[in-house]
């Protein structure tokens, strides 16, 4: 995790011992984020989309000279950038002095998205909650110039072919159910939001080597920044030799948060005995549904990309995802194709002409969707990228808050990809989080304190939980094979697909529009 000429060292400092990193190196540049290099973008950022103009930091001798900020985010995926994105976009909070830090090159690049290319095999399904938080910080405008599928229907079913579950946008009132997107559209998209506001930020590409809190000395100086005395603010210590200080550390670093561990904040959770192999394929006929099928082994989900290809996301045991991942492209489709129709057990049977068997006395309120036939999806002829695998886990962080440090997205929880949850539940985090931070700015409180941002933790630590029981539900209900529960599984695909109430509340709720998927 650290630079590799890095030599680890041990600060004694007023009393507490500091850990961190000492690197030969000590430059941090400031970006002037241009992203988008295709025609079309270029309408939006203007001639001169493609410069970048660098200033080199002067080695930071004298503590006066380090720079204090408002907002540090540590992480600069999507979930952190989307953060600094609503920060930049909110009257209150625009002025905010916001640093990110982040090593990942990808950050940085200038390669060009070009929509010939063929889709990434690494995507989100955003919600219409999410799409809506892109669209009221203006992120969505730059989603929109690239590659993103709408769907506006699901199929849901399992290997015993005892039933199935239509969805329908039409269901709700609803033009969409949600939308795949690549990570990288997402990535580059907040990126250029970012770039077009008046906000102050300033990005360094580096690591996080070590962080001080409670700070007790009174310090003056502020890099142009603040003249505000530095008691009690977060000083971190960058890889590159760098440091700054900063009112409020948010942790976006990801599973594998520095950040968290630094803050000493302890996580409760367990590995999946799965792995999940992703891959971009192609097919015979045009795909505007998601389509999910559960297995012994775990689901595999088809999801639209646009046009003629979609993406895989196949749950499998460890050993099974290395074979897969090694077979060759003949054996992988058939593979696929099985796993999607014909294979591992029987197509079920439509139900419109049975009129719902048990439920049948329920016609009259019967969503739009309980019309609608099984569909069978469509045929993968072709694989359109690399196959990818990763482990599988749930993790979920005790607290979200301490003094001057908050965790979102994956630093704060992750999930079991079955839903496409994982990264709407980071997007929650950071619309929450800026929202309580202007709550602050509003009233003149100190955005670090920790009885501020518990009211941050209050809203979603309850929302994230719900959502991963069910997530953890159904990855346990699915994992066993059983005769009765086969049938008990059956009787609830039955019952969503009949039960109106049941079915819109579902899909509000998997909309991030309604926080407990119960009649209302």
């Amino acid at each position: 995790m650290y630079l590799s000429r890095a030599r680890k060292v041990t600060w004694r400092w007023e009393g507490r011992v500091v850990l961190g990193r000492i690197t030969p190196k000590v430059y941090a540049w400031r970006f002037d984020w241009r992203t988008f290099c295709s025609d079309t973008s270029g309408k939006l950022l203007g001639s001169n989309s493609n410069q970048a103009t660098t200033e080199l930091l002067d080695k930071q001798d004298s503590t006066n000279d380090v720079p204090q900020y408002d907002v540090a985010i540590v992480g600069g995926g999507m979930v952190g950038m989307a953060l600094a994105c609503s920060l930049a976009s909110m009257p209150l909070t625009k002025h905010l002095n916001v640093a990110i830090i982040d090593s990942n090159p990808a950050l940085m690049s200038r390669d060009c998205i070009k929509k010939e290319d063929p889709p990434d095999p690494r995507v989100s399904t955003v919600t219409p909650a999410t799409i809506s938080f892109f669209g009221g910080m203006g992120a969505w405008q730059y989603v929109q110039l690239h590659r993103h599928a709408f769907f506006d229907r699901m199929q849901v079913w399992d290997y015993t072919g005892l039933g199935y579950t239509r969805y329908s946008a039409r269901d709700v009132d609803k033009e969409v159910l949600g939308c795949v997107v690549e990570n990288k559209v997402l990535q580059r998209s907040l990126l250029s939001c970012m770039e077009d506001s008046d906000s102050q930020k300033r990005i360094y590409p580096s690591r996080l080597s070590s962080m001080t809190l409670n700070l007790s000395s009174s310090l003056s100086g502020s890099d142009n920044i603040s003249s505000q005395p530095r008691t009690s603010l977060a000083k971190l210590n960058l890889s590159s030799g760098n440091s700054l200080y900063a009112k409020l550390v948010v942790g976006a670093d990801g599973s594998k948060s520095h950040v968290r561990e630094l803050a000493g904040i302890r996580t409760t959770g367990w590995k999946y005995p799965q792995n999940a192999i992703i891959c971009t394929v192609e097919h015979t006929e045009d795909n505007w549904c998601a389509w999910q099928r559960f297995l012994r082994s775990g689901p595999i989900a088809l999801l639209p990309m646009g046009g003629k290809y979609s993406n895989i996301v196949w749950t499998m045991d460890p050993k099974e995802a290395a074979d897969r991942k090694l077979m060759n492209e003949a054996d992988f489709l058939k593979a696929v194709n099985e796993a999607l129709d014909n294979g591992h057990g029987p197509r079920p049977q439509s139900d419109v002409t049975s009129g719902g068997g048990l439920f049948s006395w329920l016609k009259a309120d019967k969503a739009s969707s309980a019309n609608e036939p099984f569909e069978v999806p469509p045929k993968i002829t072709k694989l359109a990228s690399d196959r990818m695998v990763f482990p599988l886990s749930l993790m979920h962080a005790n607290t979200y808050v301490s003094k001057r440090v908050v965790l979102i997205g994956d630093a704060a929880h992750t999930v079991h990809p079955l839903a496409g949850q994982g990264v709407n539940m980071g997007f929650g985090d950071a619309c929450s989080l800026s929202r309580v931070i202007a709550e602050g700015v509003s009233v003149g409180s100190d955005i670090g304190e920790v009885s501020l941002l518990k009211r941050y933790e209050s809203e979603r630590k309850a929302a994230n939980i719900a959502m991963m029981a069910v997530l953890d539900g159904f990855q346990k209900a699915y994992s066993i094979d059983f005769g009765p529960l086969n049938l008990l599984r059956a009787a609830a695909f039955h019952g969503v697909n009949y039960i109106s109430p049941l079915k819109r509340n579902i899909i509000s709720y998997a909309s991030g529009e309604q926080r407990v998927p119960l009649f209302s």
